[in-house]
C-alpha cells in the first residue's frame, strides 16, 4: 500500500459527493419536483453507503483488523467521523424536507393531518384501509411461540406496545410491516391531502387492536451489511452467488433508524430485542426512509421538472440508411449519451443479430435493464445461427440476481456464457461484430465508457466509440481471450488493458508531461472521472504539479486528492459537477507537448476510474481516441464545456471544501449547451446545426497600487508566472519608476520583470480589455483614489506594505522586500486555487 500524506479519507469523501446531492435539493432554481428527486437520491445513496461502507468498515472491527488506512486511520476512526458526517447530512435531507413541506403548503397540500379530514374525506379513508390495506398487513403479537418477525434490508415496520382490556392486564408488544411493493404514500382522491402508511396504521390501530388497549408506538426501519464475500474458487459460481444472496438478506444490522416521536418504552424494546448499539441508532424528525419523498410530489399535481428534450440520432448513420457498418466503415464516430440516443447501440446490436454477413458477436454484460433489448438481440443472433459469446459478470453488486437470471436465459437461447476470471471482476464495456465482406472478415467494435442498459443511459453521461480501426479490433479481440481463457493478451497495439498494463500505461503518460514541463514544453494534464481514489496515481500527480503540469480535473464523487497545496498540489485544480444528469464518463487528456487543447494531445476514454480497485482488480480498458474529429468532439466539445460550466460546478478549494462558483461570467451548464448542439463526429455531410465553438478563455486581472513602481507589479508577475489561465496587467493610481530592488528581489526567484514599464490605471482602462478582477494591493483607503471603473467588476483587496517607504542600508530593504514579495505570492496562490468561488 503507498501513503499519501495529503490524503483524504475516501469515505468522508463520498459523504462530501452526498453533500453536494443533498444542496441540489435545497437550491431553489432547480424546478420543484427534481428538488425531491435530488432528496431522494441521496437519501438513497446514504443507505447504500451503511450497506457497503460502513458495513465494511464494522466488520474490520469485529475482526479486530486495526491497521491503517491511505490517509492513516484505523478502522474505528473512520466509523467515527462518518458517522459524525453522515448524522449532519441527515439534518440537512431533515431540513431540506421540511422546507419543500412548506411550499407544499403553501400551495394547499398537507400531509399526515388526517385529524382534519371531513366526515367524507373519513368515510373515503376507512373503507380504503378496510379494504386495501388491513387484508395485507400481518400484525404480529410477541410471546413464547411468536418469536420477533425477521426484519429485512430497509423495510419499514411499525411497533406497537399492547395491554388486554381482561382481568390479567398483560402487556405485549406486536409489529406491523409494511408490505413490500405497498405504496407507502397515497392522497386522498379529488383532494391535497396525502398520507402515508405508517400514519394510517396508527390512525386507525383501535380497528386492529380491537381487544387491546394501545399504550405507545414507534416507527422503525433497518440498514443491514449487504456486501457478498464470494469464493472464486467455488465450482459452480451460480449455485454459489444464490445462497450468498440467501446471506445477504440476514447481514448485521449496521444503522437502525428511529423517530423522535416514538415511545421509550418501544424503543428500548427494539433496542434490546435488536441487540443495537447506541452508535448504531439515528434518529428523525420527520418520516424515515427519506428516499420516499419522490412519492410524495409524484402525488401532487406539480409537473415542474427539467424541460423534455429528444435524444438525438447520429445523423452520420441516417444518412447510410441506419446501415452501422456503413457508416462505420467511412470513419470512426463518438455517441454522447443520453444528448445522443443510446438506441444507437441497441439498433447496432439489433443489425448485427439479423445481418446475414455477421458470423459471430462477442459482448460484456455487467449492468442491464429488465426486458434489456442488448439480452434480446444476443438471443436473436444466436436463434439467427450467429456465434454468440457473453460476459456476464456475476459480481455486479444488487446485480448478482438479475444476472444469474440473464446467464441462464441466454444459454438456453443458444448462447455461450462466461463469468469472467478468478479475483478480477469484468468492468470494461465492448461489443464485438465480426462480418464477412468480399471474402474476408472484418470486425467492428463498440467501445463504451457506461454499462449497456437503457434506462440508465437516460441519466447518465456516457460516450460510446464506434470503430472499424484494424488495430483497436484485434485488440478487442485479444481481450476476449483474455477474459474467457486467461490467456493474458501480448502485442496489443493501441489498447490498454487493467490489470495487466493499465497502471504503467498511466504513470508513462504521465511522466512523459512531467519530462515535457522539465525541458520547457508545453504541457497538461485533464481528465474526467467519477472518482479519484488510487494514492499511486495520486502521488505521481502530485509529482507532475510539483513539475510544472498544469492539471485539472473533473471529478464528480470521491476526489481523495488534495489540490491547492504549496509545493505539492499548487498547479491542480479539481472540481465537481452534479446536475441533471449524472456524470459518469471517463475521459484522459495529456498535452504531449503542446498545451491543451490541441490537435497533438492525447486523448482516452476508458471504462475505468482512477482507482485501485479498477487498474488492479478488474478488467477495465482504455482506449485511445485516433479520429482527428472524434479526438475535437472529445477535447475540444465535451472537455472544454466540463471545464467552463459554472452552473452545476462545485470547485474544491485548497482548504479541501468544495465551493459554488462565482457567476461574474454569463451562467454556463454543460449539460443545456449538450442539448442544444450536436456532436461534432455525428453531424454527417449535412452540418444544418452549426456547433457553437467553445474556448477556455483566460482570465483578465489588473494588479493596483499606488505607483505601479512594485507590489502591483509582483503580483502582475507571479499571476502570470503561476497559471496558465491568467492573464494580468498592473498600473498605478499615480504611477512612478520601477523600483529596481523588487526587480533584483523578483530576479532572485527565477522571474524578469527588468523591462517592465509602469504605467498609469486611468490609460489601462482606455484600452478594451474588460477585467473580471481589480486586485489592489494597497490599503482600501489608498484604493478609494483610483479611477471610477466602467464596468462591474470583482474587487479584491490585499492590504500591503509599500516597500518605496522602507528605510536603510540596501541589503536591509532587500530582506524587507523579500517579505513582502512572499506575502504576494502566498496571495497570489491562494487567489489562483479558490478565484472561481470568490
Amino acid at each position: 500500500m503507498v501513503y499519501v500524506k495529503h490524503y483524504t479519507n475516501r469515505e468522508l469523501s463520498w459523504l462530501y459527493f452526498n453533500e453536494r446531492v443533498i444542496k441540489k435539493s435545497k437550491n431553489p432554481q432547480v424546478p420543484f419536483n427534481e428538488r425531491f428527486n435530488y432528496l431522494s437520491i441521496s437519501a438513497s445513496n446514504l443507505d447504500e453507503f451503511f450497506m457497503i461502507r460502513i458495513a465494511g468498515i464494522i466488520q474490520q472491527i469485529n475482526q479486530g483488523f486495526k491497521g491503517l488506512s491511505i490517509g492513516g486511520h484505523t478502522p474505528a476512526e473512520q466509523l467515527s467521523f462518518c458517522s459524525e458526517k453522515a448524522r449532519e447530512l441527515i439534518s440537512m435531507q431533515e431540513d431540506s424536507y421540511e422546507d419543500l413541506e412548506a411550499e407544499l403548503k403553501e400551495k394547499k397540500y398537507s400531509i399526515n393531518k388526517l385529524d382534519l379530514l371531513n366526515e367524507d374525506e373519513l368515510l373515503w379513508l376507512k373503507e380504503y384501509f378496510l379494504e386495501q390495506v388491513l387484508p395485507i398487513i400481518t400484525p404480529t403479537t410477541i410471546d413464547s411461540n411468536h418469536p420477533i418477525p425477521f426484519i429485512q434490508n430497509l423495510e419499514l415496520f411499525v411497533v406497537f406496545k399492547i395491554k388486554e382490556k381482561s382481568k390479567s392486564r398483560k402487556s405485549y408488544f406486536s409489529f406491523i410491516k409494511k408490505p413490500r411493493g405497498f405504496d407507502r404514500f397515497k392522497i386522498i382522491p379529488g383532494t391535497k391531502k396525502i398520507f402515508s402508511f405508517e400514519t394510517l396504521i396508527n390512525f386507525f390501530i383501535k380497528e386492529i387492536f380491537y381487544d387491546f388497549i394501545v399504550q405507545d408506538s414507534g416507527v422503525y426501519r433497518v440498514i443491514r451489511n449487504s456486501d457478498l464475500t464470494y469464493e472464486e474458487e467455488a465450482e459452480d459460481l451460480i449455485l454459489h452467488f444464490s445462497k450468498l444472496l440467501n446471506k445477504r438478506r440476514k447481514g448485521q444490522i449496521v444503522r437502525l433508524d428511529t423517530l423522535l416521536s416514538n415511545s421509550k418504552d418501544v424503543d428500548n424494546f427494539i433496542y434490546k430485542s435488536l441487540k443495537i448499539q447506541n452508535s448504531y441508532i439515528y434518529k428523525f424528525k420527520n418520516f424515515l426512509s427519506v428516499e420516499d419523498c419522490d412519492q410524495v410530489v409524484s402525488l401532487s399535481r406539480f409537473n415542474q421538472k427539467y424541460k423534455n428534450f429528444d435524444p438525438r440520432m447520429p445523423r452520420r448513420v441516417e444518412e447510410f440508411g441506419g446501415d452501422y457498418f456503413s457508416a462505420i466503415s467511412k470513419k470512426d464516430f463518438i455517441v454522447h449519451h443520453p444528448y445522443e440516443s443510446f438506441d444507437t447501440v441497441v439498433r447496432f446490436l439489433l443489425q448485427s443479430s439479423k445481418d446475414k454477413n455477421v458470423i459471430s458477436i462477442k459482448q460484456t454484460l455487467y449492468r442491464t435493464s429488465n426486458n434489456s433489448p442488448i439480452i434480446a438481440a444476443l438471443m436473436q443472433a444466436a436463434f439467427n445461427g450467429k456465434s454468440v459469446t457473453a460476459l456476464i459478470e456475476l459480481k455486479a453488486r444488487f446485480e448478482e440476481k438479475k444476472n444469474i437470471q440473464w446467464a441462464r436465459n441466454l444459454e438456453k437461447s443458444g448462447v455461450q456464457v462466461v463469468y469472467g476470471l478468478p479475483n478480477l471482476k469484468i468492468h470494461s464495456k465492448i461489443s464485438l461484430v465480426a462480418r464477412k465482406e468480399s471474402g474476408s472478415i472484418v470486425t467492428y467494435c463498440h467501445f463504451g465508457t457506461g454499462n449497456y442498459h437503457p434506462q440508465t443511459a437516460k441519466l447518465y453521461t456516457d460516450l460510446s466509440l464506434f470503430t472499424k480501426d484494424k488495430d483497436l479490433t484485434n485488440d478487442a479481440a485479444k481481450v476476449f481471450s483474455y477474459m474467457t481463457s486467461y490467456v493474458e493478451p501480448r502485442g496489443l497495439k493501441k489498447l490498454s488493458v487493467a490489470p495487466v498494463m493499465m497502471r504503467e500505461t498511466f504513470y508513462q503518460l504521465i511522466d512523459q508531461e512531467i519530462k515535457n514541463s522539465k525541458k520547457g514544453l508545453s504541457s497538461g494534464i485533464w481528465a474526467k472521472m467519477n472518482s479519484l481514489v488510487d494514492s499511486g496515481i495520486i502521488s505521481k500527480l502530485y509529482e507532475a504539479s510539483n513539475a510544472g503540469v498544469s492539471i485539472k480535473l473533473i471529478v464528480r464523487g470521491i476526489c481523495s486528492l488534495q489540490p491547492g497545496i504549496k509545493n505539492l498540489s499548487e498547479n491542480i485544480e479539481v472540481k465537481s459537477i452534479v446536475g441533471r444528469f449524472l456524470e459518469h464518463s471517463r475521459i484522459y487528456c495529456f498535452g504531449n507537448g503542446q498545451s491543451l487543447p490541441s490537435t497533438s494531445s492525447k486523448v482516452f476514454i476508458s471504462s475505468a476510474d482512477w482507482m485501485k480497485r479498477n487498474i488492479d482488480r478488474r478488467v477495465e480498458i482504455l482506449i485511445p481516441i485516433l479520429n482527428s474529429t472524434v479526438k475535437e468532439q472529445v477535447l475540444n466539445q465535451i472537455m472544454v464545456a466540463n471545464l467552463l460550466d459554472n452552473q452545476n460546478s462545485s470547485l474544491l478549494c485548497n482548504d479541501q471544501v468544495y465551493r459554488k462558483f462565482n457567476l461574474n461570467d454569463k451562467p454556463f451548464s454543460c449539460m443545456d449547451y449538450f442539448i442544444n448542439n450536436p456532436s461534432l463526429s455525428g453531424r454527417g455531410k449535412n452540418k444544418d446545426k452549426e456547433v457553437i465553438k467553445l474556448t477556455n478563455k483566460k482570465i483578465n486581472i489588473l494588479c493596483v497600487c499606488i505607483h505601479n513602481s512594485a507590489r502591483s507589479q509582483m503580483a502582475e508577475a507571479f499571476l502570470n508566472t503561476l497559471s496558465p489561465d491568467m492573464n494580468a496587467k498592473s498600473a498605478g493610481i499615480s504611477p512612478g519608476k520601477l523600483n529596481p530592488l523588487v526587480v533584483e528581489s523578483m530576479q532572485n526567484i527565477g522571474i524578469d520583470i527588468s523591462k517592465n514599464k509602469t504605467k498609469s490605471v486611468e490609460n489601462i482602462l482606455k484600452k478594451k480589455t474588460k477585467f473580471d478582477f481589480i486586485i489592489f494591493v494597497c490599503a482600501e483607503s489608498q484604493a478609494e483614489n483610483c479611477p471610477v471603473i466602467p464596468y462591474e467588476s470583482k474587487k479584491l483587496y490585499w492590504s500591503i506594505d509599500d516597500p518605496s517607504s522602507l528605510k536603510g542600508v540596501k541589503s536591509v530593504k532587500l530582506k524587507k522586500i523579500d517579505k513582502i514579495r512572499g506575502e504576494i505570492e502566498n496571495k497570489v496562490r491562494d487567489f489562483i486555487a479558490n478565484y472561481k468561488v470568490l
